[in-house]
This record gives C-alpha cells, sequence and structure tokens, in this order.
C-alpha cells in the first residue's frame, strides 16, 4: 500500500495539472473578473491633458454611459489597440473618455499626434492613485460605465474589432434599453 501512494498522487497530480491547462485555454485571460463589476465606479476628478489647470471627472460623466479607456505612450499594446478605437469611436454611442496613466503629458500628445486622438477628452493620472482605485495594473484596460455610474465591463489588453462586435456593441446597446 504504501507503494502505491506516490503513484495515486502523482496521478492526481497530472490530472490537475491536465484540467488547469485545459481551463486555462478555454478561458479568456483577457476578461478579469473584476470585483468592482456590478458596483458603482470609483468616483474621480483628474487633470484634463491639454489643459491641466481644467479637471474632469465622475461629476461631469453623472447620467450617461462611457468607456475608460486606460493607455500610455509607453505601452506597446496601445498601438495595436489605437486602430481599433479609432474606427469605433463615433460608431459606439458613448463618450470615450482617454485615461492617460503614468505617462508625461508630452510623450502622451506626441503619441496622440501620431497615432490619432479617438477621445472626447482626456484626463491625466501621472502617480497612478486613481488608476489603484480602478484596480488597473496594466496598459491597456477598459472599463464601460452605465449612465447610473455602475461597472458593467472591464478588458484587460487590447480592444480588437471581434470583441466590439461581440461584447461591447451589444453590451452598450442593452445598456441603452435599460436606461431611463
Amino acid at each position: 500500500m504504501t507503494r502505491v501512494l506516490p503513484l495515486v498522487g502523482f496521478v492526481l497530480l497530472v490530472l490537475l495539472l491536465a484540467f488547469g491547462l485545459s481551463w486555462n485555454r478555454s478561458h479568456d485571460q483577457r476578461e478579469v473578473a473584476s470585483p468592482l463589476i456590478g458596483k458603482t465606479a470609483p468616483t474621480f476628478s483628474l487633470p484634463v491633458l491639454n489643459t491641466p489647470d481644467q479637471r474632469f471627472g465622475t461629476a461631469e460623466l453623472a447620467g450617461q454611459p462611457y468607456l475608460l479607456n486606460v493607455f500610455g505612450s509607453w505601452c506597446p499594446s496601445c498601438v495595436d489597440e489605437h486602430p481599433v478605437l479609432n474606427r469605433y469611436a463615433k460608431q459606439l454611442g458613448v463618450k470615450l473618455v482617454g485615461f492617460n496613466w503614468k505617462d508625461a503629458p508630452g510623450d502622451a500628445n506626441a503619441w496622440l499626434a501620431k497615432f490619432g486622438n479617438p477621445y472626447e477628452v482626456i484626463v491625466v493620472d501621472q502617480e497612478g492613485r486613481t488608476a489603484i482605485d480602478f484596480g488597473v495594473y496594466g496598459a491597456p484596460e477598459t472599463f464601460l460605465v452605465d449612465a447610473q455610474g455602475v461597472i458593467r465591463l472591464k478588458r484587460v489588453g487590447a480592444i480588437t474589432p471581434d470583441y466590439v462586435e461581440r461584447t461591447l456593441k451589444p453590451a452598450i446597446a442593452a445598456l441603452k434599453r435599460t436606461t431611463p
């Protein structure tokens, strides 16, 4: 019996590993379960990129759904995502708010000049404090917030055309059906 126990332990370990790997392949790693989904978005008021003496935040967004897109000029995946944002920004029917994270304003402006600016407004979180409130740990990340200020979706990683068509557009349409 004592000779069989190591073999049984090994077989259980292999089965556990095989199950974990198969679940990992079938689970979209960009869909991160956030504890903020279904909860009110953190309150923020941040400087606007090109007019730092002006602030913009949740008070100005109250009563309307919006997408908050975290980006930085230092972010390689943001370069991949940006053409998608440029293409779909106006089609989505919600305000697209740029959230420039841990970036120098000059670098952000140069990056936007090079790749285009799909945002209606861009706020700057140079220190990253507001990003912590949102649970941001990388860029790009995107949050869909409803008209009541509740986070409905969080996307970690670049937004793709497939994600826009299959997930984002239907989620926005559902918000519009439930908004009084």
